[in-house]
């Protein structure tokens, strides 16, 4: 979810020049909360918090007309609600966000064969290709805007740039429900003005780096020496904003997008400080997450962790394996260790583990022995169990019985492969 809350929006009038350009970003204008508006029409025009009913859990989404009271996604739901007291919480429905994101997804790709799926919420889409069916960039991306209207019923906002990142740059500033439309001849007199906190790959700390030098703007980095920018936030990252702000980018559409990762966390109830606990904790986790790698025949090289403590600083953590897998087991025993390794003991608010770095299953060379061989056999009998039974029945003995301090306020970050 954008921080945005549309009172700064800038749209294109009919007839804007296009001449240059041929990526669209297509972005749902606050699609959690769109589609629970679809589903119930009597929340149109409320205030909506997507997230579960309790204060411990964290904003998912939320109505534009939330966002102009400061909710922001990631936000715990209390403060939420001390900043817009008369917000609605609708508790989220994933599996209907994903529906409607497959509906979006076609109306995309009967357009153009050329679409980037980012999220479920937001796509690339090449259309050069396709101008004699459909018209020019600006026609086609009105066509986008008409479509997604008509045949799902909510509203998307949308760049027409030259580059990927000057059309996300666009549709943002569009936000909601408008197109924005950048000339190629343009693009340096729209960039110029824009914040250094709009260039991709700008973080909190590379921005104040950058601010602290006097270089504000995207115009600023233009006219700053090459060995400042490398100084301020390394070279890697200073050549590639100096391209940027000069227009230059060269990624292509990428039809067959590799998901990234899988991951999954939980928000507990109360706090906890039994390491023990929060230890099974990471391994129900981490079997989550194997299975999920195993449904979708893939393995993972890297496990990562993330703990958030009860003051809301959270810590992260990654190992890469020594072979890739997708066994439960290993990746819980993966994420024990990287937890181990956090000197910090106060009590814990979330803990979540993900499966980094994905390749296809099988694709390591075979080894003389296997020494996950008994895991596999038997996570493998568990997935069959949970494929007859349901996923509910079946649980590791110590799991059974451990409610205390964990599962109300469950905030599945499920990325990837749904």
């Amino acid at each position: 979810m954008g921080r945005g809350d549309g009172r700064e929006r800038v749209v294109s009038p009919d007839g804007a020049d296009d001449a240059g350009t041929r990526i669209l970003h297509v972005d749902m204008d606050a699609f959690y909360a769109a589609v629970e508006v679809l589903d119930d029409p009597s929340l149109r025009g409320l205030p909506l918090i997507i997230g579960a009913p309790d204060g411990r859990s964290v904003v998912s989404s939320a109505s534009y007309e939330a966002r102009r009271y400061g909710v922001r996604a990631a936000m715990p739901v209390g403060q939420a609600m001390r900043l817009c007291p008369t917000a609605k919480i609708v508790a989220p429905h994933f599996d209907r966000y994903q529906a409607v994101s497959r509906q979006v997804m076609m109306v995309f790709e009967s357009i153009t064969p050329l679409v980037e799926p980012l999220s479920v919420d937001e796509a690339f889409l090449d259309v050069q290709g396709v101008r004699r069916l459909w018209g020019s960039p600006a026609q086609i991306a009105r066509l986008v805007r008409e479509r997604v209207l008509a045949e799902v019923g909510i509203t998307c906002s949308v760049g027409v740039a030259a580059t990927k990142h000057v059309a996300k740059m666009a549709s943002t500033i569009s936000k909601p429900d408008g197109m924005l439309v950048v000339a190629a001849a343009d693009t340096l007199d729209f960039l110029a003005p824009r914040s250094v906190r709009a260039l991709w790959g700008v973080g909190p700390k590379a921005a104040e780096s950058l601010e602290a030098r006097g270089i504000r703007t995207i115009g600023d980095i233009r006219s700053t020496p090459q060995e400042m920018l490398d100084r301020a936030v390394g070279a890697a990252l200073g050549g590639r904003l100096s391209e940027l702000s000069r227009g230059l980018d060269s990624r292509a559409i990428e039809t067959a997008r590799v998901e990234k990762s899988i991951g999954h966390e939980e928000t507990f109830e109360t706090d906890v400080m039994d390491r023990e606990f929060l230890r099974a904790e990471l391994l129900r986790l981490a079997d989550r997450v194997a299975a999920r790698l195993r449904r979708a025949e893939w393995e993972c090289a890297t496990v990562a962790i993330k703990i958030r403590f009860d003051d809301f600083t959270t810590l992260s953590r990654s190992q890469t394996l020594s072979e890739p897998t997708s066994v439960g087991q290993r990746i819980g025993e993966a994420a024990q260790t990287l937890y181990e390794s956090i000197d910090r003991r106060d009590p814990v608010r979330l803990v979540g583990v993900r499966a980094e770095k994905l390749r296809p299953a099988g694709g390591s060379a075979f080894a003389l022995w296997d020494d996950d061989e008994h895991w596999r056999k038997v996570e493998g009998a568990l997935d069959d169990a949970r494929a007859r039974f349901g996923n509910a029945t079946i649980s590791r003995a110590r799991h059974v019985g451990r409610g205390d301090g964990r599962g109300a306020a469950q905030h599945p970050k499920a990325h990837g492969l749904d």
